[in-house]
């Protein structure tokens, strides 16, 4: 789950990185008071879980907290990159000397977390990586080392840091400890004209596997879980794209993507193969979606409605090879779920395995107009695609 910025604020206040003096409000005359707290000229920052807010307008400096106000008023309910502003943070400027980058990221390939630093924050670290890969610093972290004193010292020093972030880069791991976080990142890390060091903007995701240990991050209360600001009503939990969320509330092992074939197969694997079959065949997948063992008709059905809500599937292709679950009853639970759920997409069935013949039949008997089969999954994946760029 990611955090809004205010909140990972919050969360470095706590472990003693310093940030300057904010509040959040999801009003404009809120935004005024706060301004007048804060001593009147406040940086207005839009609160959403994307990048490219500055570009989008959703970052802007007010003079005095009347400025404040309507610039609060400009900014909440924008919409930026799908995400609506439903609160703003209000921060006391800064007088700023220079901009660093500081972040810990999970490196799953290597199996530890990763220290990236750079004496060029400000900007995207990716950009700034592409182009000039000699200016990021990247330094793998034995975790039971951890980041000593030590090592912070030797990130700093790599990635020519002002030795004072040394301490910064510490709490930041401590952070990522303590909370369970995937991600740890401030950019920009600044060093002001008066030489202090400030974390301006923070980034953090956390392992939603390790909520059963952070329960203040379970709430949907805005001061734990603030409820999604992406378009749309999601149902669950904070942060997930709404067809995720809705997904997650039925028991689904559902993850949205970017293209137009929606996926629906029993095995993390069979699914993952598929996605890169129907790839393979000129289209994009628009979901991975693993049923695993359970093809009820219940089960069918709502994977079906989350795909089909999803308006950019054109097609649907439904992989599944019996082994525990028979391919009948996997057909059964098709034919079930389409009399709940209404087929507005061509369907495309590749059944194989135990009882694969008898799965067929019973998709043939009921012979739905826009439910396809094929026998191979090479096949089936072409005929979807095809479905897919021709809609």
């Amino acid at each position: 789950m990611d955090l809004y910025e205010h909140q990972a604020r919050e969360l470095f206040a706590e472990y003693g990185i310093p940030v300057p003096e904010a509040e959040v409000t999801d009003s404009p005359k809120g935004a005024r008071y706060a301004a007048e707290r804060l001593g009147g000229r406040v940086v207005v920052k839009a609160q959403v879980k994307t990048g490219g807010r500055g570009k989008a307008g959703g970052v802007k400096l007010a003079a005095d907290p009347a400025a404040a106000e309507l610039t609060a008023r400009q900014i909440l309910g924008m919409d930026i990159k799908g995400h609506t502003v439903r609160k703003v943070m209000l921060a006391q400027p800064v007088d700023i000397e220079s901009e660093f980058y500081a972040g810990y990221v999970l490196d799953r390939a290597a199996g530890r977390f990763l220290a990236i630093a750079s004496a060029e924050g400000g900007m995207d670290i990716e950009e700034v990586a592409a182009t000039r890969p000699e200016a990021v610093a990247r330094i793998l972290i034995d975790p039971s080392e951890g980041v000593t004193a030590a090592k912070a010292a030797e990130i700093a020093a790599a990635a020519h840091l002002p030795p004072e972030a040394a301490g910064v880069l510490q709490r930041m791991w401590q952070v990522l400890v303590r909370e369970d976080a995937l991600l740890v990142e401030v950019n920009p890390l600044v060093r002001t004209a008066g030489g202090a060091i400030l974390a301006l903007d923070g980034k953090v995701t956390l392992d939603d596997n390790a909520r059963f240990r952070q329960a203040r991050w379970s709430s949907d209360s805005d001061s734990a879980g603030p409820q999604d600001d992406r378009q749309g009503n999601p149902q669950t939990d904070p942060g997930t794209d709404p067809l995720e969320a809705a997904a997650a509330a039925k028991g689904l092992n559902y993850v949205k993507l970017d293209g137009e074939v929606g996926i629906i197969g029993n095995g993390a694997g069979l699914v993952m193969s598929t996605l890169d079959v129907v790839a393979g065949c000129g289209a994009r997948p628009a979901n991975f979606l693993d049923i695993g063992g359970g093809a009820s008709a219940q089960v069918m059905a709502d994977g079906l409605s989350v795909i089909l809500s999803d308006p950019a599937v054109k097609s649907v292709f439904v992989n599944v090879f019996g082994g525990i679950t028979a391919c009948d009853a996997v057909a059964e639970g098709i034919v079930q779920a389409l009399e709940s759920v209404q087929l507005t997409r061509p369907l495309v069935v590749r059944l194989d395995g135990n009882n694969a013949a008898r799965g067929r039949a019973v998709l043939d008997s009921r012979a739905h107009p826009l439910v396809q089969q094929a026998t191979t999954m090479d096949g089936a994946a072409r005929q979807a695609a095809s479905l897919a760029i021709t809609a």
